[in-house]
């Protein structure tokens, strides 16, 4: 009997919904709406705020954490799509999806460390 893989797919594509649902609206609430209206000042996403956040590991593993499993949730989302879709090479396209979901990983950890 083969050992299932899909434990560990679902496991970063909940937790990657779970992530994304919870901070992609603060996000985009402070940075399209609080930051244009005036409800935060503009300095709040300046170069040298965002610098000065950004050299502290914790943050960048926080962001780095939030973003990866954005990154996996969103190519186990399409490997979901493209099968509702008709399409059904899901070997090929769990491949291809989960292996550019892999090299985006690997940039966005060579972006951030």
């Amino acid at each position: 009997m083969s050992v299932s893989k899909k434990p560990i797919v679902w496991s970063l594509f909940a937790a990657g919904g779970t992530v994304t649902a919870f901070f992609a609206p603060i996000v985009i609430f402070c940075i399209a709406i609080a930051v244009p209206l005036g409800w935060l000042p503009h300095e709040t996403f300046g170069y040298i705020q965002l610098q000065s956040i950004m050299s502290e590991p914790l943050i960048r593993l926080i962001i780095f954490a939030m973003l990866f499993l954005s990154i996996w949730h969103a190519a186990h989302r399409l490997r979901v799509t493209v099968h509702d879709f008709g399409i059904r090479a899901d070997k090929i396209a769990a491949i291809l999806l989960y292996s550019i979901a892999g090299v985006a990983s690997i940039i966005l950890a060579i972006s951030l460390f």
